[in-house]
C-alpha cells in the first residue's frame, strides 16, 4: 500500500498547485480591467493616469486610495484586517498596508490582499515591448497586444498593433522547409507547418494550438489571421526591373528618386527658358520706353519752335 501522505506533504502540493494555477491565470487576467490598472486622476494636479500610490507628475497622495487586489476604497471591520481600526469602516491612508512593487500601487492592509497580490500581480515584468519602459518610467496605462500578448504602454499600443501582423519573411512559407505554413506564431513572426510546428521542448495542451517551438507562445491558424508579409527591395533588388522605371511600385524607391531628378532636370531647364523669355521681355519693354520718351521730347522742341516763330511776328508787326 502506498504510503498516507501526512499533513505538511499535503499543504506543499495544495500550495504547489496553487502557485502554478495562479501563474496559468495571470495571462488569463484582462490587464486593462484589473484594479491595479485603474484610471487615477490626481487631486492635486488633475491629472489622468494608472492606478499608483503617488502621483506621476506631482508625487502627491490620493485622498482615496484604491486597493491593487480588490479594488475597493473602504475598508470594513468585518473584513480580514491585520491592522485593527475602531469605528465601522476606515479609508484613506488608514485603510492601505504596502506598496506594490510591480504595479506601485497601494494593497490594502486586508490579510488576503497582502498574502496574495505579490504573487499574481498582473504587471509583473510589465516593459513594454517597443520602448522597454517599466511601470515606474512613465505615468500611462499597461495593456496588452491583441495579437502578440506581449505588454505595450499608453504611448505606443495603437501603433504597435497596427504592425503587428506582419511577417519576417517575404513569403507564408515553413522557416524550417519549403512547405506552406499553416501556423503562425504572431511573436516571433513566423509561420511553421504541421510537422515542424510539434515542439519537444513545449508540450501542446489538450484542446488548444501547437506552441510555437522557437518561444512557446501559442500558435493560431495563418488563415484565420490577416497576415501580410515583409517588401523590402533594396540595392541590386531595385534596380531589377528597369523596363518597369515609370511604374512607382516596380523597382521601389530607385525609379521614384530617379523620376523626381529627371523632373527636377526638367524644371530647372524650363524655369531657365522662362527667366531667358522675361529678360528679352524686359529688355524690349526697356527699348520701347525709351522711343516714346524721345519722340515726346522731339515733339516739345517742335512745339516750343512754333511758338517762337509766332512771337517773333507778332513782334515785327
Amino acid at each position: 500500500m502506498p504510503k498516507k501522505k501526512t499533513g505538511a506533504r499535503k499543504k506543499a502540493e495544495s500550495r504547489k498547485e496553487r502557485e502554478k494555477q495562479s501563474r496559468a491565470n495571470r495571462d488569463v487576467i484582462d490587464v486593462a480591467k484589473h484594479p491595479c490598472n485603474f484610471t487615477m486622476e490626481c487631486d492635486k494636479c488633475q491629472r489622468k493616469q494608472k492606478n499608483r500610490a503617488f502621483c506621476y507628475f506631482c508625487n502627491s497622495v490620493q485622498k482615496l486610495p484604491i486597493c491593487a487586489q480588490c479594488g475597493k476604497t473602504k475598508c470594513m471591520k468585518s473584513s480580514d484586517c491585520v491592522v485593527k481600526h475602531p469605528g465601522l469602516h476606515t479609508t484613506g491612508m488608514a485603510m492601505v498596508g504596502a506598496v506594490c512593487d510591480f504595479c506601485e500601487a497601494w494593497v490594502c492592509h486586508g490579510r488576503k490582499c497582502l498574502s496574495t497580490h505579490s504573487c499574481v500581480c498582473p504587471l509583473t515584468d510589465a516593459d513594454c515591448i517597443e520602448c522597454d519602459r517599466a511601470v515606474w518610467d512613465h505615468g500611462g496605462r499597461i495593456f496588452r497586444c491583441s495579437f502578440c500578448s506581449n505588454f505595450l504602454c499608453e504611448d505606443d499600443q495603437f501603433e504597435h498593433q497596427a504592425s503587428c501582423q506582419v511577417l519576417q519573411a517575404e513569403t507564408y512559407k515553413c522557416v524550417s522547409c519549403n512547405r506552406l505554413g499553416q501556423h503562425s506564431c504572431l511573436r516571433c513572426k513566423a509561420c511553421y507547418c504541421d510537422d515542424h510546428a510539434k515542439s519537444k521542448v513545449f508540450k501542446q495542451e489538450k484542446g488548444k494550438n501547437p506552441p510555437c517551438p522557437k518561444c512557446g507562445h501559442e500558435t493560431q491558424e495563418t488563415k484565420d489571421l490577416s497576415m501580410s508579409t515583409r517588401t523590402l527591395k533594396y540595392g541590386r533588388q531595385a534596380g531589377a526591373d528597369e523596363e518597369d522605371d515609370d511604374e512607382y511600385g516596380a523597382s521601389g524607391y530607385d525609379a521614384y528618386w530617379k523620376n523626381l531628378a529627371s523632373g527636377a532636370d526638367q524644371q530647372r531647364v524650363y524655369d531657365d527658358e522662362d527667366d531667358d523669355e522675361d529678360d528679352d521681355d524686359d529688355d524690349e519693354d526697356d527699348e520701347e520706353e525709351d522711343d516714346d520718351e524721345e519722340d515726346e521730347a522731339v515733339e516739345e522742341k517742335a512745339v516750343e519752335e512754333k511758338a517762337a516763330v509766332a512771337v517773333a511776328g507778332l513782334k515785327l508787326e
